[in-house]
């Protein structure tokens, strides 16, 4: 059907944000969506530090990214905004690399006090690469087990997350909706 990437920013292997990113993906692939992960630890961090834009594996993600139908971005909140290494990734990154596709941001924080910071960290960067933003999703910690296949264990924040998922789902496929 269509092509979906999630891109995660965060550097730890084992993180919320990814959890909740890798169920998303499988959410989206039990509906017939081919769904490509990426992550900031897929590129050298030689390459991230010294912003090598030229570097094969930022032309291929590059690539795969601009082929995409759509793309979710997800990162965990650090010092109220997203990660370092996701902002390295973007800035090597070609500046209308997500144009006219729809973007589903989502961060992760411990707190409600950084639920802004997809507003004004994350949506500004991805607007600025030409992406078509959606509301987005923040979730706490709290709302989050990392340990479990379906991670967000609150029921509102679930059917939230999946009413997102859906609208985002919908655009990708041109307004054709999905089971």
């Amino acid at each position: 059907m269509s092509e979906i990437v999630i891109l995660s920013g965060s550097p730890s292997v084992s993180s919320r944000s990814d959890q909740v990113l890798n169920y998303l993906g499988a959410l989206l692939t039990e509906e017939h969506f081919t769904v490509t992960h990426i992550s900031v630890r897929d590129l050298p961090y030689k390459d991230l530090f010294t912003g090598n834009w030229e570097h094969p594996t930022v032309q291929d993600i590059a690539e795969t990214i601009r082929e995409a139908n759509g793309v979710i971005v997800g990162s965990p909140v650090y010092k109220g905004a997203y990660s370092g290494a996701l902002k390295s990734l973007l800035d090597v990154l070609p500046q209308d690399v997500l144009q006219h596709t729809p973007v589903l941001p989502l961060m992760t924080g411990g707190s409600a006090a950084h639920l802004l910071a997809i507003e004004y960290t994350l949506k500004p960067v991805l607007a600025t690469l030409k992406g078509h933003n959606l509301k987005g999703l923040y979730l706490l910690d709290s709302q989050i087990d990392k340990h479990s296949g379906n991670p967000i264990i609150d029921q509102a924040i679930l059917e939230r997350t999946k009413k997102q998922l859906y609208y985002f789902a919908e655009l990708v496929n041109g307004g054709v909706v999905w089971n």
